[in-house]
């Protein structure tokens, strides 16, 4: 019987680990085009409505940078725990968590209480993030449960508390029964880059200062990945833990770390939406954007500068969804069908770069 099996290679291309992410946008691209002629559509004139449209603009260009923004965060917390061979799958929920700390405390100075607010809700938004990252680390260590489903089933407990508190004890009681909290002080909000630079093109833009949050945190990630003992030490106690332990490392500490540091990003993320577009927290807090940050990191191959030029990208189809909406009457959602096909055609190119096909020589029959 003839057929084929993959075999991996000796040496895998470093060009093509680099070029790879590339080739998977193009896929996506192309087979997107047919999407859109499946869908009835002229392929060209959704393609222009999806990519170049919603650039057309300086609004255009804020949301891009306000949806990168927590997508980049959360994707280097992300790209530092893969890296130690630590698969956090619910940066969603550590995000939910991250949102909750600090709506606690804007809620409890409703009036404001001066410019030390702000910085102590994004405190305790990471602080949140980590604990709720540190379950699925313990488990792990203690009890060598699987992480990736430790933590993506978490995501569901940290919605579900979401909802208990806006439609219980934080609901706000003015607000007609609808279930969301009191609207934030300007003291627990990040300010408008407009009102802080007064640029003409950000007029009417809901960009803010917490943008500098995530510009702060990329060199950061690189120094701590790249040039830092301690990042070192992460990356070989997850990925060769016996030799971890032959040179001193602790393995169940650098689990422990990577995944609370991937949480506390996520929570600080989450800092950033219910004290930036939102302003509240309501039930209707799905942005997806721990999801989405998989794919960042995977895109972005674990390398801060991949990164921050992935949570672009991927910002870009979500402002791509919203505008196919509007103009041609499009599913939203046909932004996740984008994602997902850059997901494929990403691990699709990770295959050949890996390995190669070896065809089997089919066998003689037996009279």
């Amino acid at each position: 019987m003839s057929g084929f099996r993959l075999v991996p290679r000796t040496q895998p291309s470093a060009t093509m680990r680099v070029v790879s992410p590339l080739l998977a946008v193009g896929l996506t691209l192309l087979v997107g085009l047919a999407v859109f002629a499946s869908l009835g559509v002229d392929p060209l004139k959704a393609l222009r409505a999806f990519v170049f449209d919603p650039l057309s603009s300086g609004n255009g260009w804020s949301e891009l940078l306000l949806k990168a923004s927590p997508l980049c965060l959360i994707g280097l917390g992300l790209a530092a725990a893969y890296r130690a061979n630590v698969w956090n799958i619910g940066a969603e929920g550590q995000m939910y968590l991250g949102g909750i700390f600090a709506t606690g405390l804007a809620i409890q100075y409703p009036q404001g209480a001066g410019g030390w607010l702000l910085p102590a809700m994004a405190l305790a938004g990471a602080l949140g993030g980590a604990l709720w990252a540190c379950i699925p680390a313990l488990l792990r260590v203690r009890f060598n449960a699987n992480e990736i489903l430790v933590s993506l089933m978490l995501v569901y407990v940290a919605d579900l508390i979401v909802k208990y508190l806006v439609f219980g004890p934080w609901r706000d009681p003015g607000a007609n029964n609808f279930p969301l909290t009191i609207q934030f002080h300007d003291d627990a909000l990040f300010r408008p880059l407009q009102l802080l630079f007064g640029w003409a093109w950000l007029e009417g833009t809901r960009v803010n200062t917490s943008l500098f949050i995530t510009l702060a945190a990329l060199p950061l990630a690189w120094l701590f990945m790249q040039r830092s003992f301690f990042g070192f030490q992460l990356t070989v106690g997850g990925t060769a833990p016996r030799a971890a332990r032959y040179a001193g490392f602790s393995a169940p500490r650098a689990v422990t770390v990577a995944l609370m540091l991937s949480g506390a990003a996520a929570g600080l993320a989450g800092v950033m939406e219910v004290a930036g577009p939102l302003g509240v927290l309501n039930d209707r807090w799905t942005p997806g954007y721990g999801f989405a940050a998989i794919i960042v990191a995977a895109l972005g191959r674990l390398h801060p500068l991949g990164v921050g030029l992935a949570s672009l990208l991927l910002a870009l189809m979500v402002l791509g969804g919203e505008s196919v909406q509007i103009s041609l009457q499009l599913p939203r959602a046909i932004s996740h069908v984008f994602q997902g096909l850059l997901l494929m055609a990403l691990l699709g190119c990770d295959v050949l770069v890996n390995y190669r096909f070896e065809w089997l020589k089919a066998e003689p029959a037996i009279a």
